[in-house]
């Protein structure tokens, strides 16, 4: 299988925020695992929407679902290293488009992992996908 090699430009980020790698985050190699980053992601993401006033999911039962996630790995990180995650948008569609991360050692800056996940919005009471808001696009398309 090919590997994949992800990569933003710089200007790509607007939010960030910081976590810290919890013991419970620590797998059998005794670094931090891939599912408890998958995690951090999602986390990440969720406060990027709240800060940014955009819901989930709203009462009329439209929300953003994820499609797909690649992950590049770059570094181990271990408990109890403080990670400092920036969250961007990019390639937008009718649709949808990718959440963007880059994950990095807070006090050395050192890489962790570069991240995206494929969203699209998604009317859940019809079980279907539907076009982006205007409001969202036109909040980030700009970005």
């Amino acid at each position: 299988m090919a590997r994949i090699k992800l990569s933003f430009p710089d200007d790509a980020f607007y939010f960030e925020t910081k976590m810290p790698v919890r013991i419970t985050d620590i797998n059998g190699a005794n670094h931090l695992g891939n599912d408890a980053l998958i995690s951090m992601l999602s986390e990440a993401r969720a406060q990027f929407l709240v800060n940014y006033g955009v819901q989930e999911a709203d009462k009329n039962g439209m929300g953003i679902i994820v499609t797909d996630l690649a992950t590049m790995y770059q570094s181990e990180s271990f408990f109890p290293e403080m990670l400092r995650f920036e969250v961007g948008l990019m390639d937008f569609n009718k649709y949808g488009g990718d959440f963007v991360f880059r994950v990095t050692k807070a006090e050395s800056g050192q890489p962790v992992a570069l991240a995206k996940y494929g969203f699209v919005f998604f009317n859940y009471q019809r079980k279907a996908v539907v076009p982006m808001p205007e409001t969202f696009r036109a909040r980030f398309a700009g970005h």
